[in-house]
């Protein structure tokens, strides 16, 4: 890729997740990078910049930039080698910044969890990446890096020419904002167009892949109940195994909650399908809209009492292997971490990427971001 000013650009770097990428970004890049924050006034980018004064790596530039405004979202993605954007909601923002980034040639990450978006930016977008050899990854925040890593690192203990079944189980406590909050009711309320059309596979299935239809179930050996968990996570999982050899000739991934509860697992089942419901009529989804403003987030000691585990159960070629995932604040501070790393992952380790397109974060970075998010604490184990 030809110089650009600037290594990476983070877009949105004004708002409450994009204002802890750049902390991450200021304290954990190495000193030579040199990257920019990019958003729509001039003042709250400067009040950005002088908060990160003193660090190790200070951003070296500012971009202004806006979503409605073409002009100067090519121009963003012409200074950059790669684009890291947190402006969401992604379905009323991100298709045209993600068309900016294949024209200029520019490498783009995301953090978002919006599968009717993601959907769209591989319809519109994943032949025209290819050709421009552009990765595109969307989802490179807890949705759904610690899932997708999780189980391309649990397949590579299972014997790849065999028959292979995974089970992923999320325990989660984490605060939200404003900005996840109106995602998430969008999430809701297109559920049903995602589910019809996250069976489609972009390049052809090299293998048999499949979901894991278990419903609520009791993992015995491990002493909990699982209850289905309808997030992006298992498509972009299947993606994943659709492009890897390592996920063998036939893959099955199941994604579920967890809870050793009995009473609790039947009130989150009923929550989460009154919540659903309501997402869907637009009196009840203005309502919704109103619990939490964009920009809202949660406090440092909230989000210090956070944490995330998956634990997965992987079956194949008569082997069973249990590993888990787990790190810190999930939504926020892990969410910061993995972010910055899979940017810092595409500008500079030398083999990624080596795949181009509209692309999960196992596809497009595998062994490498694996590492860097182990070397910063983010732990990938297998269990006794």
């Amino acid at each position: 890729m030809e110089a650009r000013s600037y290594d990476l650009v983070l877009f949105g770097a004004t708002g409450f997740t994009g204002g802890l990428v750049a902390q991450y970004l200021s304290g954990h890049a190495a000193a030579e990078t040199r990257w920019a924050i990019a958003g729509r006034s001039i003042a709250k980018l400067e009040s950005v910049t002088a908060s990160l004064a003193g660090t190790s790596c200070p951003p070296a530039g500012l971009v202004l930039a806006d979503v409605s405004d073409r002009a100067s979202l090519a121009a963003l993605a012409q200074s950059a080698r790669v684009l890291i954007t947190t402006v969401g909601p992604y379905e009323r923002h991100g298709l045209p910044v993600v068309e900016a980034c294949v024209d200029a040639r520019t490498h783009y990450v995301d953090i978002t969890g919006e599968p009717h978006f993601v959907s769209r930016a591989v319809e519109r977008f994943h032949q025209a990446a290819k050709a421009a050899e552009v990765a595109v990854v969307p989802c490179c925040g807890f949705d759904s890096i610690p899932p997708d890593l999780g189980v391309y690192y649990t397949a590579g203990l299972l014997p790849s020419d065999a028959p292979m079944s995974i089970r992923g189980y999320l325990a989660v406590k984490g605060g939200f904002s404003g900005g996840t909050w109106h995602s998430a009711i969008g999430i809701l309320k297109d559920q049903p167009l995602f589910r019809k059309r996250s069976r489609r596979s972009v390049d052809g299935d090299a293998r048999k892949v499949r979901a894991l239809e278990l419903g609520f179930h009791r993992e015995s050996k491990l002493g909990f109940f699982g209850l289905p968990l309808p997030t992006i996570d298992p498509w972009i999982i299947r993606r994943s195994a659709r492009a890897l050899d390592r996920y063998g000739p036939d893959f099955r991934y199941g994604h579920y909650f967890r809870t050793r509860s009995l009473p609790k697992a039947m009130m989150l089942t009923t929550g989460a399908a009154s919540l659903g419901l309501l997402a869907k009529l637009p009196p009840a989804r203005a309502l919704l809209l109103r619990v939490k403003d964009p920009g809202e987030g949660p406090s440092e000691d909230a989000r210090a009492d956070g944490y995330f585990s998956i634990i997965f159960v992987g079956e194949g070629g008569e082997r069973t292997v249990v590993t888990e995932v787990k790190g810190g604040d999930p939504g926020y501070t892990e969410t910061a971490k993995m972010l910055s790393e899979s940017a810092l992952c595409l500008a500079f380790d030398s083999a990624r990427p080596s795949r181009f397109g509209v692309l999960t974060p196992a596809v497009a970075m595998g062994d490498a971001l694996l590492s860097r998010l182990q070397a910063r604490q983010i732990e990938f184990t297998t269990r006794d």
